[in-house]
């Protein structure tokens, strides 16, 4: 008779604790541990030997060849941040805000693909899953659709189908009879995952999972969830906002580094092509406090409008607010601009904002928010044929960039004649560009070569 015995898991990390106890001593959190009843049904009849025998060390020479081909996308988007296609028997987890576009990504995918696509929902009824189609002008294609909450039964129906790729809307959703719990508890979501992952890997199916995020913004569940995956992807964007971001935030088969840039429209998301000519289509070139800077995610080279407001602080404290860019990271050049540079900003208010509802981390778009706050703070309009790529330092040195040349690049296709950058800067060799090139070591170098004093 196999023999019962009681885990405990932390419902905020996944946490396994053999015993209840009232703080999770991985995490920290009070009153979040869940008692779970584990059935241990493993055989002693196996022996070393036998095991031996079935799986043994091997040299990488030994080991064959993978057959990885990936199976082609038609969505451009897609197909860059997954690295260029979809591996076989790959585990793949999407993550969002509630609403952001996350099913209707999917559909879009399940219904462009020409393999036979599985759409399990356990969300949604598959009368409004016809309706969101139709509303999206999209065909029905090869794709099978499947209302349903148990793994089981998602497993038996995707054997039936013969299907060639698996995606599940929501795993929160799904529940397996194999452990006892509700849908979303942690165990359900642990053995769910679990289950689907043998159905890739052994069938080299790959398998979509829709995962939902908690108030702080992180995926809910298990954080073991994000490593059991071969890839996770953050699907971002403001609510009120037209654009949307697929992030990369783990890739077994590519880089992590990848950005796809989404407009979401009544028809359904559309690939954005070229995102520097949409982040600057409706730039205001007269007003001050606006600059325009050449961001970086993987290779792929975005140029962004940055826009700053300074102006006095009527309610005595100052107030720093920033959209898309790091507040802190805000703050840090506010006090290298009021340090090195004479700006007395401490009794200014500063508003700063990246368009088009994007967040870049590069630093070298340092530079350009600089400049926009200089300017906003002069009240001097910069050049509309200026751009700036750029790392500004501490002690308001202008540091060298990774990648110059295909922001040279981007800078002359989108029609800039000037660009400002650190005085460090290497290139590669044979680089030819009509481009004005502006090196700069110091922030007190920059205001002379950019405003009328």
């Amino acid at each position: 008779m196999a023999k019962v015995k009681s885990i405990y898991f932390c419902k905020e990390c996944g946490g396994e604790h053999a015993k209840w106890q009232g703080k999770c001593n991985f995490c920290g959190s009070w009153n979040t541990l869940s008692e779970h009843k584990v059935q241990n049904t493993k055989s002693k009849a196996s022996s070393a030997s036998q095991i031996l025998s079935q799986n043994t060390a091997q040299k990488l020479e030994e080991i064959p060849n993978a057959d990885l081909e990936r199976i082609s996308v038609e969505d451009e988007e897609f197909a860059r941040v997954m690295g260029g296609g979809i591996v076989p028997g790959s585990l793949i987890l999407i993550g969002g805000e509630p609403g952001i576009g996350k099913s209707t990504l999917l559909l879009q995918l399940a219904l462009s693909l020409k393999k036979k696509v599985l759409y399990v929902s356990g969300e949604e009824s598959l009368g409004q899953i016809k309706i969101r189609a139709e509303r999206l002008g999209l065909s029905y294609n090869n794709a099978y659709f499947l209302d349903s909450h148990d793994s089981q039964h998602v497993l038996e129906q995707c054997k039936l189908l013969n299907a060639e790729i698996l995606i599940i809307d929501s795993i929160q959703t799904m529940a397996s009879q194999e452990i006892d719990g509700i849908q979303g508890s942690i165990g359900q979501i642990r053995q769910c995952t679990t289950e689907f992952q043998q159905l890739a890997k052994s069938n080299d199916i790959p398998v979509f999972l829709i995962g939902h995020i908690n108030k702080e913004g992180n995926l809910a569940g298990p954080k073991i969830l994000e490593h059991m995956v071969d890839v996770v992807l953050q699907f971002e964007g403001d609510a009120q906002n037209q654009y949307r971001l697929l992030r990369t935030i783990k890739n077994r088969f590519g880089s992590t580094s990848e950005l796809g840039i989404y407009d979401m429209k009544m028809q359904g998301l559309s690939p954005v092509y070229n995102p520097s000519q949409a982040f600057l289509e409706h730039r205001c070139e007269n007003d001050s406090g606006i600059a325009v800077a050449i961001g970086l995610e993987g290779i792929r080279p975005i140029m962004i409008e940055t826009q700053a407001l300074v102006s006095p602080a009527v309610y005595g404290n100052p107030q720093r607010s920033s959209n898309g860019f790091d507040l802190r990271r805000l703050n840090m050049h506010l006090a290298v601009l009021e340090k090195r540079c004479g700006l007395k900003l401490g009794n200014k208010d500063v508003y700063l904002n990246i368009t088009g509802g994007i967040k870049l981390k590069d630093p070298a778009i340092d530079l350009a928010t600089v400049c926009a706050i200089i300017s906003s703070y002069m009240d001097q309009v910069i050049p509309s044929k200026s751009c700036f790529a750029a790392e500004v330092g501490l002690s308001g040195e202008i540091r060298p960039i990774a990648q110059i040349d295909l922001r040279i690049k981007e800078a002359e296709k989108m029609g800039f004649e000037r660009l400002f950058i650190s005085s460090a800067q290497q290139f590669s060799k044979g680089l030819s560009h009509q481009l004005k090139l502006i090196p700069c070591a110091r922030l007190q170098d920059v205001a002379p070569k950019l405003f009328k004093l």
